[in-house]
């Protein structure tokens, strides 16, 4: 499926910090109107995304702007729409991966010994583990729906979490502050909350605007495989899927425009991500180098 690494503008361009606060920028942007779509789809939809509006199978024109799809709906409507309901299983799924992911990653870096073993051995088989098999498998158990798709997606991508986590954690624990506390009678709990848990903010900042461009990759190749959220829901990857079949015969429309609406959302949050990760690695530089 993918993988942070994957997707790295800074390490294909060699960028520097002013090039990643642009990128912070047109990134945000981006983002900022996939979320009007989100919050105003259905006001700036002019049809109704489940109904039947015009004759089948009609080319982009001035009354359907993206056409329509086999079943006369309107597929600019149903474009609009459906960048709910994609985002909203991103959510889910980066929701369920860095909770769990962070959690376990500070408890197995703190605690250490037999529970850090088995956990990080656990991870490493997951990650290991191909994600796009991983998913469909979940996905074929579970069944469909929001949540059992979040959960679907989002179980492959904990192991990020806690490599992450974990390490940030065993480079934070051994500084002298950490050990005064645990001189002060501090609780473990305590101790990460209050004074670990706050190095994770950046990383996870960072991490979870990517976790968000792969997982929209991820939810519309589930749905285009039938494994997502089924139709008439209007998902992205279901869209395509009902297009694919038409694209042989010329009715290219069907499959262009979900397409585009999916590469603009992940460049989005790609640019988002890579652009915050170079500024705040600039940061934490010239601390370094201050300290």
């Amino acid at each position: 499926m993918w993988r942070f690494k994957d997707l790295s503008f800074v390490k294909l361009f060699k960028l520097t910090a002013r090039q990643g606060r642009l990128m912070v920028v047109v990134g945000g942007a981006i983002c900022a109107f996939i979320a009007f779509l989100i919050i105003f789809g259905d006001f700036v939809a002019p049809y109704d995304p489940y109904a039947y509006v015009g004759m089948s199978l009609e080319p982009p024109s001035y009354q359907f702007v993206m056409g329509t799809d086999s079943l006369g709906r309107d597929i600019f409507s149903r474009v609009l729409v459906g960048s709910r309901v994609s985002l909203l299983i991103a959510a889910i799924s980066v929701g369920i991966s860095l909770s769990i992911g962070s959690i376990l990653g500070a408890i197995s870096g703190y605690v250490g010994g037999l529970l850090d073993k088995t956990l990080t051995a656990v991870s490493d088989s997951l990650y290991t583990f191909p994600t796009l098999i991983l998913a469909i498998l979940i996905s074929a158990v579970l069944g469909p729906g929001y949540t059992n798709t979040g959960m679907a997606i989002g179980i492959p991508i904990i192991p990020a979490y806690f490599r992450v986590i974990r390490g940030i954690t065993l480079s934070v624990k051994e500084r002298g502050f950490i050990e005064g506390e645990k001189v002060l009678g501090n609780s473990p709990l305590s101790i990460i909350f209050r004074h670990i848990a706050p190095f994770y903010t950046s990383t996870l900042i960072v991490m979870a605007s990517m976790s968000v461009s792969g997982s929209i990759l991820s939810v519309a190749g589930l749905g285009f495989i039938g494994l997502g959220i089924p139709p008439p829901s209007p998902e992205w990857g279901s869209i395509l899927a009902g297009g694919s079949v038409w694209l042989l015969s010329g009715k290219y429309w069907i499959v262009l425009f979900p397409g585009i609406m999916i590469f603009i959302t992940i460049l989005g949050f790609s640019l988002l991500s890579e652009g915050l990760d170079l500024v705040y690695n600039q940061r934490e530089r010239r601390m370094a180098m201050r300290g």
